[in-house]
């Protein structure tokens, strides 16, 4: 028998299924007796690995007294399992959404291209704010908590992942929130490049046309599932986890590794931007 491999929109769906059995206080193993499964077959499915139909679902979360609305989100989940996982959030902020989070904290190492902004995760809470002011999906009474969950995400920010940011140079001229917000954004900048497990490269704009002029993307890669490339747009994020696609963009980001600057360069065009701003 062929290994079973969970997918983005899987893992979602196993994690979801997960909250609903630990809400009855039974163990897998109790569950799986309960149900007439193998435990192994309950384990593959909260891992996010299929083998299951959808009757066998409804039968789990009815047998489990799933909610109508939890029970028509799960299923809704179940149906999606694939490849690519599109994602519409109800607050219309993609980059804080549950699943892009869960991912970045099982990812062990991240690498991100950003061509118009300061990539999110190196992003100040005052720069995330001037950002989400001008965004048309967040209302005003919904941006603390937007530009709180913003920031909390840098949190994965520490050594036991390494992280790579090609960052355009244009993005770095963008004044985001007026000049003192831009220039402690820079001098973060600074302060992270030199730590050990983040690099940040700068594309220059001297090169011209580029192989990252479709837009911006995030590549996560981990010690035990496929990677997975993130995009997003205004109001919806995609998941990519099939290996032509993943490999389209890891092309991509080996051509921009081919004309980015390296870390030294690039810290010395982040303190020359900083510098003419003094």
């Amino acid at each position: 028998m062929p290994k079973r491999s969970s997918s983005v929109v899987g893992r979602e769906f196993g994690n979801g299924v997960r909250k609903v059995v630990e809400r009855t206080g039974l163990t897998q193993r109790g569950l799986a007796e309960l149900l007439g499964w193998q435990e192994a077959k309950l384990c593959d499915m909260l891992a996010g690995k299929g083998g299951v139909n959808e009757a066998e679902v409804r039968e789990l979360l009815a047998y489990c007294r799933t909610p109508l609305a939890e029970r028509d989100e799960l299923l809704a989940l179940f149906r999606e399992m694939g490849n690519v996982y599109l994602q519409v959030p109800d607050d219309g902020v993609p980059d804080q959404v549950r699943t892009l989070i869960n991912q970045e904290k099982d990812a062990d190492e991240i690498t991100e291209w950003s061509m118009i902004l300061v990539p999110g995760l190196l992003q100040i809470p005052e720069y995330v704010e001037a950002v989400t002011a001008k965004a048309q999906t967040v209302p005003p009474e919904k941006r603390p908590a937007a530009v709180a969950a913003r920031s909390a995400r840098a949190a994965i920010l520490e050594y036991t992942r390494t992280f790579t940011f090609f960052v355009h140079e244009q993005a770095l001229l963008l004044p985001v929130g007026g000049e003192e917000v831009w220039r402690e954004q820079l001098a973060h900048l600074l302060r992270l490049s030199v730590r050990g497990y983040i690099t940040i490269r700068v594309v220059p704009r001297s090169i011209g046309m580029h192989a990252g002029a479709s837009g911006d993307f995030r590549l996560m890669q981990f010690p035990k599932y496929p990677p997975v490339v993130y995009v997003e747009s205004v109001k919806c994020c995609l998941f990519f986890d099939d290996k032509d696609t993943v490999q389209v963009y890891e092309n991509i980001l080996k051509d921009l590794a081919a004309v980015a600057l390296d870390e030294e360069q690039s810290r010395a065009v982040i303190n020359s931007i900083l510098e003419g701003l003094q």
